[in-house]
């Protein structure tokens, strides 16, 4: 049922095999670049990368066609690939090998078991993605402060956290500038019915009106 387009043509491949191929591989790279977009905040060239990264895989393996050591050169190239690019978060590189997942599978020949597997995965991650959603604790924050080396950063905020927050956690502390001022992040639970824009300005008025950030968790996800 799920037997490769290719059957037979071990040497050579037929035209109109090539363009099915081809074709599907373009389709389905559309619809993992949709689906990527849809559930994560991303950029216009990593949509354009997983979209065209199942074509070009479908076209070396169809090159490689049964060669044992130009198969084990194109994994080296891959991995060469790998290692040269910048570390992505989880969702990114579940993408990365599902787009390639799609071009091995088209340039094999099996174009209805890409499809189905496409379609499978899409629906998959659609799902999770709106139940982890809601599951996802939204008064969550990453706070990030810049302070003058004169301030005591252990116990500098501790009034204001316990005014505005329900749990602060210290994850990093670095030096900037020299040494004349410290870079602190804090992972922090806001309480309910608090007004952001009054704790942020109660930080500013303590760190002398230097950089405050507040941003969602989700961006700042584990890097692979």
């Amino acid at each position: 049922m799920l037997e490769s387009i290719f059957y037979n043509e071990v040497a050579t491949i037929s035209m109109e095999n090539c363009l099915i191929s081809l074709g599907v591989a373009i389709i389905l790279g559309i619809i993992v670049s949709l689906v990527h977009k849809l559930t994560t905040k991303t950029t216009p060239n990593f949509l354009l990368t997983v979209a065209v990264l199942p074509v070009l895989v479908e076209a070396v393996i169809m090159l490689i066609n049964g060669n044992l050591g130009t198969s084990l050169a194109v994994a080296g190239a891959f991995s060469l690939i790998r290692f040269r690019s910048m570390p992505g978060n989880s969702k990114e590189i579940i993408t990365v090998f599902w787009s390639m997942a799609i071009g091995l599978a088209c340039g094999m020949g099996y174009v209805l078991y890409a499809a189905m597997m496409t379609i499978i995965v899409a629906i998959l991650i659609i799902i999770a993605n709106k139940i982890f959603s809601k599951l996802e604790d939204k008064s969550r924050r990453k706070l990030k402060v810049v302070i003058p080396e004169n301030l005591d950063y252990s116990e500098v905020f501790d009034d204001i956290f316990s005014k505005y927050t329900d749990k602060v956690e210290l994850q990093k502390v670095k030096t900037t500038n020299m040494g004349s001022t410290f870079e602190l992040t804090y992972m922090v639970t806001i309480k309910s019915n608090i007004n952001e824009k009054s704790f942020l300005d109660d930080i500013r008025v303590r760190n002398a009106n230097m950089l405050v950030m507040l941003e969602r968790e989700e961006f700042s996800e584990v890097e692979l």
